[in-house]
């Protein structure tokens, strides 16, 4: 052994020499070699195995990770019409674009480059609360993000949707809005919205939650007792319930301090069965809103024994004037989900406040202003959506076609129809929200060959609306209204009545040198397709023949100066039975579909199915926070303040109810507990 190694010292001596310039030679022909072996080597990494190596880059599409690693590499390698990109399979490119908006890369530029040079573009389609909401999440008033640039669309001329003020009386000197809207205990998000203090602060330190400069004090009125009428006079008193001197359990609360005039304490009491069905009834829980959503709210009541004066006197007016229409034709979920958010959640749940003013001006125009000055939001108003155009490589929307009436200074394309005059537009789109009720909905599929092609849209082709009648008199006297806000039931069959002394809602009933001036009365009609047909006048006699009978002598004496009316007919979404399988969630993937939707669509308003809970306006705004929070790659309730949990005995009653299911269950299907009876199923 050491004989060999001092010749191989002795050899490699002698060729140290040469060995040192073969060895350079050598490392230089594969350096070459190499370098001209690259490029192929990356395109058969990209082309032979993007599954699974190239998309270990991406989350899984199980995954709930919304952070890709390595994004400008995921950019360079997966641009749609790439080699890597057209061998991915549909459920790897949801997920590449649903991860990659994290980072927000263009992966339709062929170039490297990220949002410093290109702003993704949000096209929002409706400007109610749900709308508004979203684009005030996606706007740079509300983050400190300046690459998204959003865009909102609406056919009205204003802003608002239903809550829009944009209508004038009849002999076009006053303004009107649709309707009354009030503001209920649990409207937290909402009213944080409209309260721009220090401890109003997003995740950034800004006050963006709020709108600037708006003092919740100045906007709302304060709580004040509610009335109840009939043909017969005052039916019901419903008291300030955070006043009241004793705390109670929600339930208890409302049966003891809500003043029923006229319905004895025997009719009240064979309301108590239906405590069963709320405690099985979870808001937030989709299979309990498909158990009860198969049966109408009325059907439910007869099972459980409720008398048909409690019913028609107490129960028939609440969801008249909450879910619009009778309660015949309403869902058992949904009138169990609604009356449990405004009524029940709490003992100052139904306590409400009402707008000082109308919300147009007093709540959309500065909210609007906010987003046009300080986060960069564009509001094309008297526009309707047209058409949807998809990129056929990707299997997104890539722009949205709509019409805008013309006036003179739009570009795009010009048409007319009658004295109309029209501009087509069409707006580049990397994400889309439908922010519309029922009825819009409805309409776009019906009208889009694009959306039409996926069965989950396909579905809003069952939801529809029912009408409402909002009137606005004003009287050439004033007179006394001993409530502020009353819910009426019995002047027109299966239609529900509210009304609203707007004089005193708005501080409007003295001029400046305190002289009284004529009241202004707010009526409106619901479910009230039959009203709708009539004329002006008729509707405007109505109007006063039907406060004549409320408020007596007072009102009898009084003339009308002049009205308005507004008509809307199928406007507000109808929860009738088997309605929920066909509303949308906030994304198609979640729709109950397969996942078989586009996966830059987005839906936000109050018939968005959600697990937060809440209802109407309130639910349309938290559905387009929950839309812009997937845009922005957040968790979807990032940001939103939760409804008040249960109270403790209402958690008690819903644990005995799920822990009896699953014994029954377990003794009927063995091991299979989720298979346990409900309350529907003893009663059907």
């Amino acid at each position: 052994m050491t004989d060999n190694s001092c010749n191989n010292d002795k050899v490699h001596r002698r060729t140290k020499t040469s060995w040192t310039l073969q060895s350079l030679i050598l490392l230089k022909l594969c350096t070459i070699l190499i370098l001209s072996l690259l490029p192929l080597c990356c395109l058969s990494f990209v082309v032979v195995a993007p599954p699974p190596a190239a998309t270990s880059l991406l989350p899984s599409p199980s995954s709930s990770s919304t952070s890709p690693s390595h994004p400008l590499l995921i950019s360079s390698l997966y641009h749609p019409g790439s080699p890597g990109y057209k061998l991915l399979s549909q459920q790897y490119r949801s997920t590449l674009h649903s991860t990659i908006s994290t980072a927000n890369i263009d992966l339709n530029n062929d170039e490297e480059t990220t949002t410093n040079t290109r702003k993704k573009k949000v096209i929002i389609v409706g400007a109610g609360w749900g709308g508004l909401s979203a684009a005030h999440a996606l706007s740079n008033s509300y983050t400190s993000n300046n690459n998204i640039e959003v865009t909102v669309i609406d056919a009205s001329s204003r802003v608002g949707g239903l809550v829009g003020d944009g209508y004038t009386s009849i002999n076009g000197t006053r303004k009107a809005e649709a309707g009354q809207h009030g503001f209920w205990d649990n409207y937290c998000n909402i009213f944080r919205l409209l309260n721009d203090g220090d401890d109003n602060k997003n995740s950034n330190g800004k006050n963006g939650y709020g709108i600037p400069g708006l003092d919740i004090n100045d906007v709302l009125t304060g709580y004040a007792e509610q009335g109840q009428y009939s043909p017969r006079g005052l039916e019901a008193i419903w008291p300030i319930y955070r006043n009241q001197q004793i705390k109670l359990p929600t339930g208890l609360a409302q049966a003891a301090y809500t003043r029923f005039l006229n319905l004895s304490i025997f009719d009240r009491i064979t309301a108590l069965p239906l405590a069963l069905a709320l405690s099985e009834f979870d808001g937030t829980n989709d299979e309990a809103w498909i158990r009860y959503d198969e049966i109408s709210f009325r059907d439910l009541c007869v099972k459980l024994g409720v008398s048909r004066k409690c019913y028609e006197e107490a129960f028939e007016p609440m969801i008249l004037t909450g879910l619009f229409a009778p309660g015949a034709e309403c869902s058992a979920a949904a009138a169990l989900g609604m009356s449990y958010f405004f009524v029940l959640q709490n003992q100052n749940a139904f306590d409400v406040k009402w707008c000082r003013g109308n919300v147009g001006e007093m709540i959309f125009d500065p909210w609007v202003d906010s987003m046009e000055k300080n986060g960069g939001v564009e509001f094309l108003t008297s526009t309707m959506v047209t058409g949807f155009d998809m990129d056929a490589s990707t299997g997104r929307i890539s722009s949205v076609r709509c019409r805008s009436k013309s006036d003179g200074a739009s570009s795009g394309s010009s048409s007319s129809s009658g004295s109309e005059k029209y501009v087509d537009q069409t707006l580049e789109a990397d994400e889309v929200i439908l922010a519309v009720g029922a009825k819009a909905l409805n309409s776009i599929v019906r009208n889009s060959p694009t959306l039409a092609r996926f069965a989950p849209y396909r579905r809003f082709g069952n939801l529809r609306g029912t009408s409402v009648l909002a009137t606005r008199i004003y009287l050439d006297r004033h007179i006394k209204v001993p409530y502020t806000a009353n819910a009426c039931w019995g002047f027109d069959e299966g239609v529900g009545m509210t009304f609203f002394d707007i004089g005193a809602l708005h501080g409007t009933t003295t001029t400046t040198n305190n002289t009284e001036i004529g009241s202004v009365l707010e009526v409106d009609y619901y479910h009230a397709s039959t009203l709708l047909a009539l004329d002006d006048d008729a509707i405007v006699s109505k109007v006063k023949r039907d406060l004549d009978v409320i408020l007596g002598q007072t009102c009898q004496s009084s003339s009308v100066i002049d009205a308005a009316v507004v008509r809307l007919p199928d406007a507000v979404n109808w929860y009738h039975p088997g309605s929920y399988k066909d509303m949308p969630e906030v994304t198609c993937n979640d729709n109950g579909g397969g996942g078989d939707g586009i996966s830059n669509l987005y839906f936000a308003g109050d018939v968005v199915r959600t697990d937060h809970g809440s209802w109407s306006q309130e639910k349309a705004f938290v559905t387009g926070m929950e839309a812009a929070n997937l845009i922005m790659g957040r968790e979807k309730d990032s940001g939103i303040l939760r409804v008040p949990q249960d109270e403790p005995h209402v958690k008690v009653g819903r644990t005995i109810v799920r822990v009896a299911r699953e014994i029954i269950g377990k003794g009927v299907n063995g091991k299979n507990k989720s298979k346990g009876p409900s309350l529907v199923d003893f009663l059907w």
